[in-house]
């Protein structure tokens, strides 16, 4: 299987999943839903079902296309780079994530995926630090070149961001950095034709010492 293919293959969960959330976003639209009750709310036992439904929910058009594009391209490289662990980051993010703010956020309603997308950019900047091998650096590259305001994005900038959905999110992401980080094999170094005839040329300077060394008489 070609990177190409892999790269798509990894990338169609995370289409779909972003393709459900326009869907759910049209259906509350097209029938007028209320979908207060499935936020977050912290500290109240009924905002508990938002910490497995508030990624799911946004309270505008912008709200979600703001979350779309860094979903699907963070999505994808953390697809394509960690296919092993994937999963679990991504259920260790939004679990982090809702269960912080149901403790410790403003009393709001919390919703959006805001908190995923944070935690997927802190996971890949993370786990290139801790790997250190050119996947990993090559991923960590472009999700900064592409959303490096992402790291500031957990300082309470704004009062209307739920910033605490992107600080949990982060330390979502950290943890599975640390937890996941034996999970994917790095990527065998190549090894070039002109690395092993170095490797031969101080092989023979070696055995060429050796011999000098043997042929001394020995010192009375």
């Amino acid at each position: 299987m070609d990177n190409t293919t892999h790269w798509l293959n990894g990338f169609k969960p995370i289409f779909y999943f972003t393709l459900l959330l326009w869907v759910i976003k049209s259906a509350e639209e097209l029938f007028a839903t209320d979908i207060h009750f499935l936020t977050i709310q912290p500290r109240e036992v009924s905002g508990l079902l938002g910490v497995i439904f508030a990624p799911l929910l946004h309270g505008s058009w912008n709200h979600l296309a703001a979350n779309s594009l860094p979903l699907l391209l963070l999505g994808g490289l953390l697809a394509y780079g960690y296919p092993k662990s994937k999963w679990k980051t991504l259920l260790v993010i939004w679990l982090v994530s809702g269960t912080g703010v149901w403790l410790f956020g403003r009393p709001s309603y919390h919703l959006g995926a805001s908190g995923l997308t944070t935690g997927l950019f802190y996971y890949l900047f993370i786990a290139s630090i801790i790997r250190r091998d050119k996947v990993s650096i090559a991923l960590m590259c472009i999700a900064v070149f592409m959303y490096g305001s992402i790291l500031l994005g957990i300082l309470p900038w704004d009062p209307k961001v739920s910033f605490e959905a992107h600080f949990f999110g982060a330390i979502g992401g950290v943890l599975s950095a640390i937890l996941f980080r034996e999970q994917d094999p790095k990527a065998k170094r190549k090894i070039y034709d002109w690395e092993n005839e170095e490797d031969s040329n101080y092989a023979e300077e070696d055995e060429y010492w050796k011999i000098g060394y043997s042929d001394q008489d020995p010192k009375e």
